[in-house]
C-alpha cells in the first residue's frame, strides 16, 4: 500500500527498531541512502546496511538477515516485482520501498499489512482498480455451491426446473468469469508493458528530512545528485527534469538565505549550493575543454566526431568561438581568465550555428571552501564509475562503499580519483561508438536495431556492468541517429529502438543484453525491452537470467543467442 504520511506511517514506527536496509548498486540510490543514513544518525536509529546488484543479491541476503530484523528498508529495487512472491517473508515482516522504477507491481499497491510503499503520489501511477484485478474465491466458491442447498426438499419436477435454472445461472457466471479475466489480462496487459521510471528516491527521502525540519545541505545536495542521475541516463523526460529542477531550486534559495547571516558564510570549510545555466560539457572543469568536447555524447553526435569530416567540424567550431587551439587543450582551470569570462555566451552563440540548440542546462554546482567546485554531473560521473569500476573487488562490497564514500565532503580525494575513472569511460564509450559506426556494427533486424561486442574489442571489460552499456548503448543510438539524418537511405532506422549485448563471462560463455527505447524527440523514456525480453527467452527456451532491477536488463547464454533474436524479430514485428 501507498504510505501517505512518510513521517508517521514510516520513519517513526522505525525509528525506535533496529532496521535493515538493502540499496540498489545506482547513484540515486547512494544518494538516498546517505539522506537516510544522516537521519538515522540525528536519531540514534540502528541500522543494518546491505548493497545489492540484483535480484539474487537480495534473495540471499534475506534469507541470511531475516531471523534478526522485523523492519526491512528497500532504495530503488522491490516497487516493481511481487516482492512478497520472490523472498517470502514470515508474516510479521515488513518492507519499506522507496523505488523509482514503474509501473509498480499491483499486488505491492493492494497489500496493506506487508508492503508500504514510499512513493511520490504526484507520479502519474495509473494503477488499475482493485475489483478490475482481484476477485474473491470464497464468494466464488459460494455461487457455486448455492444452487445444491436450494435443490433439497424440492419435488421431482421442480428439481428439474431448478436444475435448469442452475445450469443456465452457471453457465453464465463462468461466461462472466472468462470475460473478467480476459478482460483483467488486457488491463495488466496495458499496465505492465512498459518500463519507464518515476521520482528520484534521493528526491523523496529530501522530502522527509524536509518535512521533519532536518534538512542540511548535505542532503539537498545528495537530492541534487539522485536527480542528476536520473537526467544523465535518460531514465526521465526532460520536462519531468525541468519540473523537479525547479522544486530543487526552490530549496537551495532557502538554505542560501537561511545561511546568509551566519558567520561560516564565508569560512575555508563552508558548502555553497547554486543554480546556474552551465555547459552541457561532460567534466569539463576537471578536463581541457578539447577533451571534453570530444567526449561529450551531445557534441560528439551533432559534430560527427568519429568522421574526418566531423573532426574538420570541431577545429571549425573552436575557430568560431574565437578559441586558440593551445588554449582548448590545456586543462581548463589554466586557461587564460579572460577567454574563461565570456565562454559560456561565445560557446553557445556558435554552438547554434553548428545545430547545437541545447547546449546550455540547468544544474546545480557546490563548492567546498574557496577551492573546490563540482557539478552535480560531475559527481554522477565520478561516483558511477567507482562503483562499475573494472578492478577486482574481492569482497564484493568494496566499489559500492567507495562510491558512497566519494558523496561525503570529507572524502574529495575519492571523488577525484572517480572523476579519473570517468574521463578513462568516456574516452572507451566515444571510441567503442566510433568502432561500430565506422565498421558498420550497428545492423537493422527489422523492428530494432543490434549491435554487439565482441572479446577483443578494447576497453570491452569496462562495458559487462549494466549501467556502462546502458550508458554506451544510449550514446551509440543518438549517435547512430545523427548519422542517418543526412541520407536518405536508412531513414526509418532513426526511428527504431536499439538491443546491444556485450561480453559478461568468458569462461561461463554469457553475454549482457540490453533493451534501449527509440530516440525521439518527444520520446517518454518507456521501454518495453523487459516484457518483450521474458516472452522470447520463454518461447526459445533461451538460458537468460533476469537478474537486474532494471527489467531491459538480461544475461544470456552467449550461444543462444541467434535464436533469442530471432524470437524477439517475430515478437515485435
Amino acid at each position: 500500500m501507498f504510505v501517505f504520511d512518510f513521517r508517521k506511517e514510516f520513519y517513526e514506527v522505525v525509528q525506535n527498531q533496529r532496521v535493515l536496509f538493502f540499496v540498489a548498486s545506482d547513484v540515486d540510490a547512494l544518494c538516498a541512502c546517505k539522506i537516510l543514513q544522516a537521519l538515522f544518525q540525528c536519531d540514534h536509529v540502528q541500522y543494518t546496511l546491505v548493497p545489492v546488484s540484483g535480484w539474487q543479491e537480495l534473495e540471499t541476503a534475506f534469507l541470511e538477515h531475516k531471523e534478526q530484523f522485523r523492519y526491512f528498508i528497500l532504495i530503488n529495487c522491490g516497487a516493481n516485482v511481487d516482492l512478497l512472491d520472490i523472498l517470502q517473508p514470515d508474516e510479521d515482516a515488513v518492507f519499506f520501498v522507496c523505488d523509482s522504477h514503474r509501473p509498480v507491481n499491483v499486488v505491492n499497491v493492494y497489500n496493506d499489512n506487508q508492503i508500504k510503499l514510499l512513493i511520490k503520489q504526484d507520479d502519474d501511477l495509473e494503477v488499475p482498480a482493485y475489483d478490475d484485478i482481484f476477485r474473491d474465491e470464497d464468494e466464488e466458491e459460494e455461487e457455486e455451491h448455492s444452487g445444491d442447498e436450494h435443490d433439497q426438499g424440492l419435488e421431482p419436477s421442480g428439481k428439474r426446473t431448478r436444475l435448469e435454472e442452475e445450469i443456465v445461472e452457471r453457465t453464465l457466471r463462468r461466461r462472466q468469469r472468462r470475460e473478467w479475466e480476459a478482460r483483467r489480462r488486457d488491463i495488466l496487459f496495458d499496465y505492465e508493458q512498459y518500463e519507464y521510471h518515476g521520482t528520484s528516491s534521493a528526491m523523496v527521502m529530501f522530502d522527509l528530512a524536509w518535512m521533519m525540519s532536518k534538512d542540511l545541505s548535505d542532503m539537498l545536495w545528495w537530492a541534487i545528485v539522485g536527480l542528476t542521475d536520473q537526467w544523465v541516463q535518460d531514465k526521465i523526460t526532460q520536462m519531468k527534469y525541468v519540473t523537479d529542477v525547479g522544486i530543487l531550486q526552490r530549496h537551495v534559495s532557502r538554505h542560501n538565505h537561511r545561511h546568509e547571516d551566519e558567520e561560516h558564510a564565508l569560512s575555508v570549510d563552508c558548502t555553497r549550493i547554486s543554480f546556474e545555466y552551465d555547459l552541457r560539457l561532460v567534466l569539463y572543469q576537471h578536463w581541457s575543454l578539447h577533451d571534453s568536447l570530444c567526449n561529450t555524447c551531445y557534441t560528439a553526435a551533432r559534430l560527427k566526431l568519429w568522421s574526418l569530416h566531423g573532426q574538420k567540424r570541431l577545429q571549425e567550431f573552436l575557430a568560431d568561438v574565437g578559441l586558440p587551439l593551445k588554449q582548448a587543450k590545456q586543462k581548463f582551470q589554466s586557461m587564460d581568465i579572460s577567454l574563461k569570462e565570456n565562454l559560456l555566451e561565445m560557446i553557445e552563440e556558435s554552438a547554434n550555428k553548428f545545430g547545437m540548440k541545447d547546449m546550455r542546462v540547468q544544474t546545480f554546482s557546490i563548492h567546498f571552501g574557496f577551492k573546490h567546485k563540482f557539478l552535480a554531473s560531475d559527481v554522477v560521473f565520478a561516483t558511477l564509475s567507482l562503483m562499475e569500476s573494472p578492478e577486482k573487488d574481492d569482497s564484493g562490497m568494496g566499489h559500492f562503499i567507495q562510491a558512497l564514500d566519494s558523496l561525503s565532503r570529507s572524502n574529495l580525494d575519492k571523488l577525484y580519483r572517480g572523476l579519473e575513472l570517468a574521463k578513462r569511460q568516456l574516452r572507451a564509450t566515444q571510441q567503442t561508438i566510433a568502432s561500430c559506426l565506422c565498421t558498420n556494427l550497428v545492423i537493422s533486424q527489422g523492428p530494432f536495431l543490434y549491435c554487439a561486442l565482441t572479446e577483443g574489442t578494447p576497453d570491452v571489460s569496462l562495458f559487462s556492468k549494466p549501467a556502462s552499456l546502458s550508458l554506451l548503448s544510449r550514446h551509440l543510438l543518438k549517435s547512430f541517429v545523427c548519422s542517418v539524418r543526412s541520407r536518405t537511405k536508412n531513414r526509418r532506422c532513426k526511428l527504431l529502438p536499439l538491443v546491444m549485448a556485450a561480453p559478461l563471462c568468458v569462461e561461463q560463455g554469457t553475454v549482457t543484453v540490453v533493451g534501449i527505447p527509440p530516440e525521439t524527440d518527444g520520446s517518454d523514456r518507456k521501454n518495453f525491452f523487459g516484457r518483450a525480453f521474458e516472452k522470447a527467452a520463454e518461447g526459445t527456451n533461451s538460458r537468460t537470467l533476469h537478474n537486474h532491477f532494471d527489467l531491459s536488463v538480461i544475461e544470456l547464454k552467449a550461444e543462444d543467442r541467434s535464436k533469442f533474436l530471432d524470437a524477439l524479430v517475430s515478437l515485435l514485428s
